[in-house]
């Protein structure tokens, strides 16, 4: 009597090492002493796999307003990689009118501090490495008074996407923008 004793009170904290919380919950001392029930049973889930869930009311706009942002600033950011990461454009070249008609309105316009980095007047745009990370290759103003200075189209991007989509913009570049 004493050793199935023990065991009722013994074997279910053995369980729960093994098997978890939530099995282990399932099993009771009565259950594994009685012969006439299985020692464990399952416990039947109230709710379907998360695979099988809907997707919650509150996400549908969310995952709508993410594909529309995307397939806005999809095609600008593919031509800025194409313009930085290959030998489309020399260091030190001006980009193309077309190019650089894209770049002015669809990112320079948007930069937080245009007016500093436009200055007395735009000239072009040019692609060179960056004077301090000479590995990285970025975009620049070119004024009409000689001088440039480099500017982040990433920084233009968030900026865009904030303007554009105030209810949606944090958020997708919380989750699609690596550096604040």
């Amino acid at each position: 009597m004493a050793l199935a004793a023990a065991a009722a009170v013994a074997v279910p904290f053995l369980l729960y090492a093994r098997l978890g919380p939530r099995s282990a919950l399932a099993l009771s001392p009565r259950r594994l002493l009685s012969c006439s029930t299985p020692a464990y049973e399952p416990r039947q889930s109230a709710r379907p796999p998360l695979s099988k869930q809907p997707e919650p009311e509150s996400q549908v706009p969310w995952r709508a307003a993410e594909a529309e942002i995307l397939r806005d600033v999809g095609p600008v950011v593919q031509l800025i990689k194409d313009i930085l990461h290959s030998d489309r454009y020399a260091d030190g070249e001006c980009l193309g009118p077309a190019d650089e008609t894209v770049v002015a309105q669809k990112l320079l316009a948007y930069h937080p501090r245009a007016e500093d980095k436009v200055g007395c007047g735009l000239d072009g745009i040019m692609v060179d490495r960056h004077p301090q990370f000479r590995k990285s290759r970025c975009l620049f103003v070119v004024r009409m008074d000689g001088v440039w200075i480099d500017f982040s189209y990433q920084k233009c991007l968030r900026e865009y996407i904030r303007k554009k989509y105030p209810s949606h913009g944090e958020r997708f570049i919380r989750e699609h923008f690596k550096r604040t």
